[in-house]
């Protein structure tokens, strides 16, 4: 750590500047939070409306995997949840709500996505593609992990005659009574996709390349008697997201760390009834069984999917796909599997985060060049030589572990703490240190061969390496880590 600097030129703490970049669940909560220090910020935002993932992912049957009164802002419990787990079109609502009864929704530039930031002279000089330039203090990363669509190159792709699309791109006027729909994919997205459209599709193809493990996980709806409740006991919301929220955390957070955990194990026989009690067909059922254990891969909570797949009108495709054709899909035996529309539900590019923008830190340091083997940040927060410059939900953080709405929470009380030492005038910049950014991914990576990703599948919790990028230890450590930085670990001037 170097001295610190305490000239007079440093900027007083009301003249501080934060740029927001994205305005989804981490962009709101940042606003919410830098409103309430008296800071001055703007949040830029690429679309015309909130809701991140949210907003960008609209098809059928969408909704959390993470308990609704889990998944909210610990200051904003919603009483109006439908469900135990709620579907999309709530959860956009919600950050609308939220933005609106916090006032931060005037604060955000829709329509302009950042190009580049770029450090100079101290600060941050940040440009947008419609020419527009801002100059901040600080720069919150806000951008997410699911927004960059990936698409297969199937050969062929661009001649299908019927409708082609990516999950996150559905067309919600699309009537799809009496089509012909293939679907690609067996990931979380794909699976609700199926169990959603099953009973309303002429014919459903879904074209698998790995089965997922599929946990029997209920959707309680919450009655009018029950969300009365909810309004008039604030409370009783309260009690629920702690009984939950500790659940998670000692069911299952806490045990992805340890690949022989008991736990691991209780949730593999879970899986493994939840396939056999439930799938008739014994070619079917051998067929979605997966080769590797529960876990793994991020898990897959369904009631419905496995009805929907054995309805009369349902396939399962695991020939791998040869190419598209005006007609339908063709796969390696040659079968034509003749379509009238065609959903890739094929993930995201979760290793993009806030790229393609151009980041370049101090003395020139560029994000692409930090990040040419594999992203990385330390508690997935900072990058050495890139001050001032603080990432929620980034490289190496628990996304696969826990609701990333306490995530981002504890996220950004950390970055506050390190905020205050500007806002105090005890320095100017702030970011980690290369030495104990080093540190810390040699650590993680170490840790990372014990976890249950460790062993032996393929999946986007994988770097390019086949090294497991999520947060590795438990979450309560992560807790502990986001209490208070350690500023030893930081370059400080």
């Amino acid at each position: 750590m170097t001295s610190s600097d305490t000239s007079s030129d440093a900027p007083p703490s009301k003249s501080l500047r934060f740029v927001i970049i994205g305005a989804g669940m981490a962009g709101i909560l940042s606003a919410i939070r830098l409103k309430e220090a008296g800071l001055d910020f703007v949040i830029y935002e690429k679309a015309d409306k909130i809701g991140g993932t949210w907003r960008e992912n609209t098809y059928a049957g969408i909704a959390c995997d993470v308990p609704s009164h889990l998944y909210s802002y610990s200051f904003a419990l919603n009483p109006e949840w439908s469900q135990q787990f709620a579907p999309g079109p709530e959860i956009r609502q919600y950050f609308e709500d939220v933005a609106e009864r916090f006032g931060v929704a005037s604060a955000i530039r829709y329509n302009c996505e950042i190009t580049s930031c770029k450090f100079e002279v101290g600060r941050w000089q940040v440009a947008a593609a419609d020419g527009s330039i801002d100059t901040a203090d600080f720069i919150i990363a806000a951008t997410g992990v699911l927004h960059h669509p990936a698409i297969p190159a199937f050969e062929g792709l661009d001649s299908f005659a019927g409708l082609a699309f990516h999950s996150a791109r559905w067309d919600n006027d699309l009537d799809l009574s009496d089509r012909r729909v293939g679907v690609v994919g067996t990931g979380s997205s794909a699976i609700q996709i199926v169990s959603a459209i099953a009973d309303r599709v002429k014919e459903l193809t879904l074209f698998q390349r790995t089965a997922q493990w599929v946990i029997p996980v209920g959707n309680q709806t919450y009655s009018e008697t029950e969300r009365e409740k909810f309004r008039a006991t604030p409370q009783a919301m309260l009690d629920i997201r702690t009984e939950v929220a500790r659940a998670f955390i000692d069911g299952f957070a806490n045990v992805l760390g340890d690949m022989d955990s008991p736990m691991i194990e209780a949730i593999q026989a879970t899986c493994e009834a939840n396939l056999n009690d439930n799938v008739k067909d014994p070619d079917l059922r051998e067929k979605l069984r997966p080769n590797y254990r529960a876990g793994c891969k991020r898990l897959v909570m369904s009631e419905r999917f496995y009805d929907a797949i054995q309805q009369p009108n349902a396939k399962l495709v695991t020939e791998a796909i040869d190419r598209v054709e005006p007609s339908g899909v063709r796969t390696k035996d040659g079968v034509l599997h003749e379509l009238d529309v065609l959903v890739m539900a094929t993930g995201f590019k979760v290793d993009a985060f806030m790229r393609p923008m151009e980041v370049v830190g101090r003395e020139g340091a560029t994000l692409r060049e930090k990040w040419e083997v594999a992203p990385s940040a330390y508690m997935a927060i900072s990058i050495p030589d890139f001050p001032n410059f603080f990432m929620l939900n980034g490289p190496n953080g628990p996304v696969g572990n826990f609701s990333l709405i306490d995530v981002v929470e504890l996220q950004f009380a950390y970055i506050m703490q390190l905020v205050d030492h500007v806002r105090s005038n005890s320095c100017k910049e702030i970011s980690v240190s290369r030495a104990a950014a080093e540190r810390f991914d040699e650590d993680r990576k170490v840790a990372a061969q014990t976890t249950i990703w460790s062993t032996g599948c393929k999946s986007w919790y994988l770097d390019a390496n086949g090294v497991p990028t999520a947060w590795p230890w438990t979450y309560d450590r992560f807790q502990e880590e986001m209490a208070q930085p350690k500023l030893a670990d930081y370059e400080i001037r």
